[in-house]
């Protein structure tokens, strides 16, 4: 039989000793998530631990070290693809993101484990685990800090409201003065506005501007006949 054939107590006590540290570290990282009450929590991160250092002996047991490095590259590949169900976008919020990286770092732990690489495997857990407990503190301090407005980087968005019989002439006009005040746009966008009406958008490239200057093209257009509304907004821009 096949079975007996591979039989090899040497083999089997390599393979406990590699599977038995991913499933110790993985579960140490897990139980992190778990009082954190994550998504990912101690059972997900311990079986990506786990799994990956199965699929890694597994490969190193048939085809050695050649093998191995080859099934890591897929178990990197595979872990992406679980990482991204973690992820969720709720409007303008993302979450997931730490968690997602997270199950990279356990499968990581988990290759080097089936690789039997012991040490080099705690290592990385202990690097996971203080990235998720050492540095959670420092990252909450600067994000409960405000930035100062010379550093915040801001969309701005012109908006006119006119009669859309004259949109066409509103349109070139304040595209031709937004550029000659050095703030071209972007992305220009009408939109019905009521039954005769039309809002007109323009999405300026610039991140930051002179308040006077855009008042001031405002109030040029806002002269324009058929023009009711002209006026710009900013808003912080993602990331």
């Amino acid at each position: 039989m096949q079975a007996l054939h591979y039989f090899n107590p040497q083999s089997i006590l390599d393979t406990l000793v590699s599977v038995g540290a991913a499933f110790v570290l993985g579960s140490l990282i897990g139980l992190e998530r778990q009082v954190r009450q994550r998504t990912a929590g101690l059972r997900t991160n311990t079986l990506v631990a786990v799994g990956a250092a199965v699929f890694v002996d597994l490969a190193q047991g048939l085809t050695g070290n050649e093998g191995a490095v080859r099934v890591i590259a897929y178990v990197v590949s595979g872990v992406g693809f679980l990482g991204a169900g973690a992820i969720m976008k709720e409007g303008i919020n993302v979450t997931g993101i730490n968690t997602a990286a997270t199950l990279w770092g356990s499968a990581a732990v988990g290759a080097c484990a089936g690789a039997d690489r012991i040490v080099e495997a705690f290592v990385a857990a202990s690097f996971v685990l203080a990235a998720n407990t050492l540095l959670r503190p420092v990252a909450d301090r600067i994000n409960r800090n405000p930035l100062d407005e010379e550093s915040r980087e801001s969309s701005y968005t012109v908006q006119v409201i006119c009669h859309g019989r004259e949109r066409a002439v509103v349109h070139d006009r304040l595209i031709e003065w937004l550029e000659a005040d050095g703030y071209p746009a972007r992305h220009v966008e009408q939109i019905p506005f009521g039954r005769e009406d039309v809002h007109i958008q323009a999405i300026l490239y610039a991140t930051s501007v002179v308040p006077e200057q855009l008042d001031a093209v405002m109030e040029r257009v806002e002269q324009m006949p058929g023009v009711t509304h002209a006026f710009w907004s900013a808003s912080a821009q993602d990331g």
